[in-house]
């Protein structure tokens, strides 16, 4: 497996968002981005230690999430700074 960052054993299952499959749930283990950008997502209710559901990531373009009861869109660049775990 692809390591996304770090060294240690933790981080060895952390991955971007936007590399996970359709119908997969996920738990946001964190962001790394700026607070401008870490802001924006905390106001669709992505958090640390949410879980979310993806529902479409067909490899390009825009990726569809659950969080919640709603359903949120993300571009790819915002996705790809989200880390998250398999559930």
């Amino acid at each position: 497996m692809k390591r996304a960052v770090g060294d240690s054993m933790a981080d060895m299952k952390t991955i971007a968002m936007d590399t996970v499959s359709s119908g997969k749930r996920v738990r946001i283990e964190s962001i790394d981005a700026g607070q401008g950008l870490a802001n924006r997502l905390a106001a669709m209710g992505l958090f640390k230690n949410e879980e979310v559901s993806v529902i479409r990531n067909d490899g390009t373009g825009q990726i569809i999430i659950g969080v919640k009861n709603s359903r949120v869109i993300l571009g790819r660049g915002m996705s790809h700074k989200v880390l998250v775990s398999l559930i």
